[in-house]
């Protein structure tokens, strides 16, 4: 916790996934988000997957997925480059 109080984007996204994933999904969410707001290519990535399948309070949000995806993509996140580049050989 430490580390995430430190606003160590790392730390923030791994503790935010950890909580998300054992339901708090607001408080899980909010600390990826913040992480990708620190410039974690990761976060990014996690935040396109999170908006693209559930969203924030339960509705996916493809215009802030795909946001984020392209965030991802430009930091190098190399799942977000594939994604993207399937997505534009498909439309």
């Amino acid at each position: 916790m430490k580390r995430v109080k430190a606003e160590d984007p790392v730390a923030m996204r791994e503790h935010g996934l950890h909580r998300y994933h054992a339901g708090d999904f607001k408080s899980g969410f909010e600390y990826v988000k913040r992480a990708a707001e620190l410039g974690d290519g990761d976060a990014h990535h996690n935040l396109a997957v999170l908006y693209l399948r559930r969203g924030y309070d339960g509705g996916s949000d493809a215009k802030k997925g795909m946001h984020h995806m392209e965030q991802a993509a430009i930091a190098g996140h190399p799942d977000s480059r594939y994604n993207l580049a399937s997505f534009d050989n498909h439309h």
